[in-house]
């Protein structure tokens, strides 16, 4: 039932990284080259010109790259993650930086993990996809550990982690094995009343969130209506969210397949969903199933989805469960999932200082 989730409020922050002024030196974190003087100096310096090349660089502005910490959460009805628009938070004096080896556990991670730069990368065994030069792609475990570093619940099932070098934004990849989804209504999507679907689902959310004292999620709209491509057999929308003052944007990419659905989180800051939405849809196009696994595979006795296009915006598996007589039996374990999703958010929002649009950062 574990989907991705981004919200925000105010509760003790994540034990991995423990202040914010710990995530900034950590983010803004410039290894120093040291004078060379002899042979081992010159092979540590080598060393570190290596990993520098082989990181290619860690951007200047990677403190925007702080606002993109995603987290997981329940189907649609709590959502998932794209970006998070915050001022940027001005870069402490070079004086208070920590030493390096305190500052760089983002960095020796990003090097300790096997990573596709050019060629093809496989999803999962389902699938594989094109790397063009300027990006990167890692899949399982790194995936996972990222989403763990960034504070993430995870489930070890992420398939893959899609990113430019400059880790500015980052798409992952997680497989959802519900069967084959028929598109017959890719005619019919119906917007306005997949809407309001979601915001009845959520006020019923939302009352239970009010009664542990917890602030509310807030469905505003659509930031892009969904919309279904036949030929690739890509359903995708974004949708507009608030909690306690603060906005997100989910935006979200479900591929057809034979046997289920790939399930692409697009994280980026919302002042840049403009410019890299494109940018992610012409790499989705390098996404292809295996032929065995592909949508046009299916054969007569393989698995079909209890749901359509609309489940899967609206939240399938609540829909499947309510076909089946599951829902009541599940109602008892949902309340306590969406209560920690909204808290886990509320501990990062606090961990790097988000406020409401009328307080300055």
């Amino acid at each position: 039932l574990m989907g991705w989730a981004s919200a925000s409020g105010n509760i003790e922050a994540n034990s991995r990284i423990t202040s914010r002024a710990a995530l900034r030196s950590i983010l803004h974190f410039k290894p120093a080259s040291p004078p060379v003087h002899g042979p081992m100096e010159m092979d540590a310096a080598c060393k570190m010109a290596a990993d520098r090349k082989k990181m290619r660089a860690i951007p200047k502005n990677i403190m925007n790259f702080s606002k993109l910490l995603p987290l997981f959460g329940v189907f649609s009805l709590v959502l998932s993650p794209a970006g998070i628009a915050q001022p940027t938070a001005p870069v402490p004096p070079a004086t208070e930086q920590p030493a390096p080896e305190e500052a760089n556990p983002f960095v020796k991670l990003v090097e300790s993990l096997d990573w596709t730069t050019s060629g093809e990368a496989k999803v999962g065994h389902q699938a594989a996809i094109k790397i063009p030069e300027g990006y990167r792609f890692t899949g399982q475990p790194g995936a996972s550990k990222l989403m763990e570093f960034y504070g993430n619940l995870t489930n070890g099932k992420e398939l893959g982690y899609l990113s430019p070098e400059d880790y500015s934004w980052f798409a992952v990849f997680t497989f959802s094995e519900v069967g084959y989804v028929k598109d017959d209504e890719k005619d019919k999507l119906d917007a306005d009343k997949i809407l309001e679907d979601m915001r009845k689902g959520q006020e019923q959310a939302n009352a239970e969130l009010s009664r542990r004292g917890m602030s509310p999620l807030t469905i505003l709209g659509w930031q892009t209506p969904p919309f279904y491509n036949p030929e690739t057999k890509n359903l995708e929308w974004a949708i507009r969210l608030s909690s306690d003052g603060g906005q997100v944007v989910n935006y979200r990419t479900k591929i057809l397949g034979r046997r289920g659905v790939m399930d692409v989180v697009l994280v980026c800051d919302e002042t840049q969903l403009a410019t890299v939405v494109p940018e992610y849809q012409k790499l989705l196009g390098g996404f292809t199933y295996q032929k065995e696994e592909s949508y046009a595979s299916f054969q007569k006795g393989d698995k079909v989805a209890e749901y359509g296009l609309t489940g899967l915006i609206v939240g399938g598996t609540l829909l499947a469960a309510a076909k089946t007589g599951l829902l009541a039996k599940l109602a008892k374990f949902l309340k306590p999932i969406i209560i920690g999703v909204v808290a886990i958010f509320a501990g990062i929002a606090k961990l790097l200082g988000f406020k409401k649009k009328n307080e300055s950062v």
